[in-house]
């Protein structure tokens, strides 16, 4: 029997289920560590670990390790897990393997080189060449000697010969890479006796994973996140799925999470990064119906963060910081409630004790 449910059913759900809504947690038992926490921007994976009770500012660095994978971006994982990670995170199949990574994929067949042979062979020229911590430009500049041309591109605005972007991200774990936390330009550093796992556990597999932190869902919803063909997740669809229509969409969820599907939203407001993974559902249209508020809160360039305020998205932020001292701007797309507001400054006086400063001041348009 096909089960229903709301918009706002579907964000309940997903705040819960991505422990937004508790004061205390470890990394040990953060959720949103099992498909990764994207790290970018200064408001980034710890910020998001924070909002998810994690005492950020106890913890062992040792805990966490930084890697590039989905989508080439650096994602935080708990570092005891990072063998099974690289296998998860792996493509599919060849066909995935040459999406995932853009225009990379036609002078290596042009070439006659398979895309996941040509991953292989950067990654076995990347750990030969980082034997200690590396900037990426160095890194990059003795790759482009050490490989032939179908692997390379022309910069234009680094006016430079180098590995196409994303063959290089995507190269660096195969190669037992991780980033040096916090450095700008990137550093990589070996990651000690690492071996990709030969098995996935549930919990980390790629397509349950998203199905359980940003489901109900579609193929479509969950290749889109992955950059990975729809054939590819449809083969490694979970089969204990109960099929959930949302608004007249057909979507699916892992049977043991259906509980959890049509409790009251929580209560609680927080200041959601621009790249919180409660931001990156491919599902845009559920998380914001508006269309203006769509296009404002996910541009280009220069993202947002956004408003969570009793289950739902009520509206965007921007931090602008003056030396020791910080602001919060608030744009809100509809009259928040004096407890709203309360809440909200009690949010920013968070941000800014986790970046180091002072609240100056919340700006509310």
């Amino acid at each position: 029997m096909t089960r229903t449910a709301s918009a706002r059913d579907v964000l309940a759900y997903r705040v819960t289920t991505q422990q937004l809504d508790r004061d205390s947690g470890t990394v040990a038992d953060t959720a949103v560590l099992d498909l990764g926490v994207q790290d970018t921007g200064t408001d980034g994976g710890l910020w998001a670990l924070a909002l998810r009770g994690v005492d950020v500012g106890a913890l062992d660095p040792a805990e966490l390790t930084t890697v590039w994978t989905l989508r080439g971006a650096p994602h935080l994982y708990r570092r005891a897990d990072l063998p099974a990670v690289a296998a998860a995170i792996a493509p599919f199949s060849e066909e995935d393997a040459a999406k995932r990574v853009f225009d990379a994929a036609k002078p290596l067949r042009a070439a006659g080189i398979p895309v996941l042979t040509a991953l292989d062979t950067l990654a076995t020229a990347m750990r030969g060449i980082v034997t200690e911590p590396m900037v990426k430009g160095e890194m990059s500049r003795r790759l482009a000697d050490a490989v032939d041309e179908p692997y390379l591109r022309y910069c234009r605005p680094c006016d430079a010969v180098h590995a196409h972007e994303q063959s290089f991200r995507l190269s660096a774990l195969r190669a037992g890479l991780e980033l040096q936390p916090g450095t700008s330009p990137p550093v990589l550093q070996p990651v000690p006796g690492f071996a990709p796992a030969d098995t996935v556990p549930d919990r980390l597999d790629v397509v349950r994973a998203y199905l359980h932190l940003l489901g109900p869902a579609t193929p479509q919803h969950v290749a889109g996140y992955l950059d990975a063909p729809v054939k590819d997740v449809r083969a490694r669809w979970p089969e204990d799925v109960v099929e959930v229509e949302v608004d007249g969409q057909r979507r699916w969820l892992l049977a043991g999470d259906t509980e959890r599907l049509g409790a009251p939203p929580p209560g609680v407001t927080r200041l959601l990064g621009p790249f919180d993974l409660f931001l990156q559902a491919r599902d845009r249209s559920t998380l914001v119906a508006d269309p203006a508020h769509a296009k404002a809160l996910w541009p280009t360039l220069g993202r947002p963060g956004a408003v969570l305020a009793d289950g739902g998205l009520a509206g965007l932020w921007r931090p602008r910081k003056a030396g020791s001292s910080l602001r919060v701007a608030v744009e809100p797309w509809t009259p928040l409630p004096p407890a709203v507001r309360d809440a909200i400054g009690e949010q920013a006086e968070r941000l800014a004790a986790f970046r180091g400063v002072r609240l100056a001041a919340v700006d509310v348009a």
